[in-house]
């Protein structure tokens, strides 16, 4: 016997009609009593079908519409900052989704279904910064929708630049133009959760600098630099998008497990040269510093190589002219004063973020605070000599031992006369400490591991100090 009992059997078939029709049963005796042949009826059924498809149709329009608009993306707070720099962006008279859904209603339908994890992610716990992931993925079909391909020269006039040979060759615009409206927000992380609060279209503005929105000189060169040397960087679609943060920490703890493990077993066998992870940190920097000074040394014509692509600066600038006071003959000898008046002048073109790629970590509150108000350079000798010891460009040549210093012997008993000054003295200290550098010295560290003290051990005749 069930649990619950045995259900009784009716007995009389007539009972079944006497209950209480429910909603669904009443509706079926309608239509099974609806006379069909009667042209009223056929005329009604019609009539209703078509506002029924109207309602249904005009809701799922207006749906569409409505989450295919800005204000809908904005909605929720972590798109805070997204949608501020949309706004103040030169993109803020489109849509997001002409940029972010390829063209086409499957496209589009497929995309709603896909964006419900959005939904998720908001009901569940947003990550802390929002990044492109490699499926969203701007396509230059998007770009072709408002942009011509045919281009060669930007806006400016001053770069060549041969966007049909580009796009034709698979490489999409948004390996170069990446911050054209969000201005690499997610590469400098400055949209991370504590600051989309204070995020709105004049914080925006304030961020939204030229250096960001336009290409960076960094990624041709890098492109540039992969193509001579036989790769194709953006076949990698990770190579297009900003690296997600909460990935790079997985991977760095991964990476100190691994280390501890293989500490733990006492490994001592060291990897091949060349290999990834292979050497120490500094290895790697001054690696780092080597390759980049030599695509400087390319640019600037001092070093020539069999390429495919010239690195040199005029394959792609159109108006790059030498400066007058850089022809003059003895300016490699006598350009130090003129690099403390005008350091700001120097750095438009002598600066090593401009050959990189990588962006650094900036932080959101400070940049608030200068905004993107120039800032006025006063003439100062220890920025230019900081900038001197560190930049790339001034390492081409102030890493060799200048020709003014003459033989060795020479020099060592004739260059007093030339440190006399507060000013001569600034100019040796560009390459030279007058102490032995700490090694956890934060300063600047100099192209010469020659200083003043290792042969003045007992002081110095001059009373001028520096």
């Amino acid at each position: 016997m069930a649990f619950w009992g045995k259900k009784k059997k009716e007995t009389n078939p007539d009972a079944r009609e006497d209950r209480k029709a429910g909603l669904f049963r009443k509706l079926w005796q309608k239509l099974r009593n609806i006379d069909w042949k009667d042209p009223v009826t056929r005329w009604k059924v019609m009539f209703i079908s078509l506002i029924g498809l109207i309602v249904v149709g005009g809701g799922s329009y207006g749906a569409l519409t409505l989450t295919n608009s800005p204000t809908f993306c904005s909605s929720c707070h972590e798109m805070a900052p997204e949608y501020s720099t949309f706004t103040a962006s030169a993109h803020n008279n489109i849509t997001c989704v002409q940029c972010h859904i390829k063209p086409g209603t499957i496209n589009m339908l497929t995309h709603k279904v896909k964006s419900l994890k959005e939904v998720y992610y908001h009901v569940t716990g947003v990550p802390k910064q929002i990044v492109q992931t490699e499926e969203e993925v701007v396509s230059n079909e998007n770009c072709m929708q408002c942009h011509s391909k045919n281009r060669l020269v930007t806006a400016s006039g001053d770069l060549k630049v041969n966007h049909k040979g580009h796009i034709d060759e698979g490489i999409p615009c948004i390996s170069c133009h990446a911050g054209v409206v969000h201005a690499k927000m997610a590469a400098r992380g400055i949209n991370t959760d504590e600051v989309r609060g204070d995020f709105t279209k004049e914080t925006a503005e304030k961020i939204m600098e030229k250096k960001y929105l336009r290409p960076n000189m960094g990624t041709c060169i890098d492109c540039h630099d992969k193509v001579n040397n036989g790769e194709k960087p953006w076949k990698d679609v990770s190579y297009l998008v900003p690296p997600n943060p909460e990935e790079v920490e997985k991977k760095i703890d991964e990476t100190k497990k691994e280390s501890v493990s293989e500490t733990a077993k006492e490994t001592t066998a060291k990897p091949a040269e060349g290999t990834p992870g292979s050497g120490t940190a500094e290895e790697l920097a001054k690696a780092h510093e080597e390759k980049t000074q030599e695509l400087i040394l390319q640019a600037i014509g001092k070093q020539q190589k069999d390429v495919k692509i010239s690195m040199s600066c005029e394959t792609c600038h159109k108006k790059l002219n030498i400066p007058k006071t850089h022809k003059a003959v003895d300016w490699n000898q006598n350009h130090g004063t003129t690099a403390i008046l005008k350091l700001d002048q120097c750095m438009n073109c002598h600066q090593d973020s401009k050959w990189i790629r990588e962006i650094p970590k900036e932080d959101i509150i400070s940049l608030l605070k200068m905004g993107n108000e120039k800032v006025i350079y006063t003439p100062n000798v220890t920025l230019a000599k900081d900038q001197a010891r560190t930049n790339k460009f001034c390492a081409a040549c102030h890493a060799d031992r200048p020709a003014g210093h003459g033989e060795s012997d020479q020099w060592l008993t004739a260059h007093a006369s030339q440190a006399k000054t507060a000013d001569q003295k600034a100019e040796c200290f560009v390459c030279h400490d007058r102490e032995k550098p700490a090694a956890d010295s934060t300063s600047a560290k100099a192209p010469t591991d020659v200083y003043c003290q290792y042969c003045h051990r007992t002081g110095f005749k001059s009373d001028v100090k520096n």
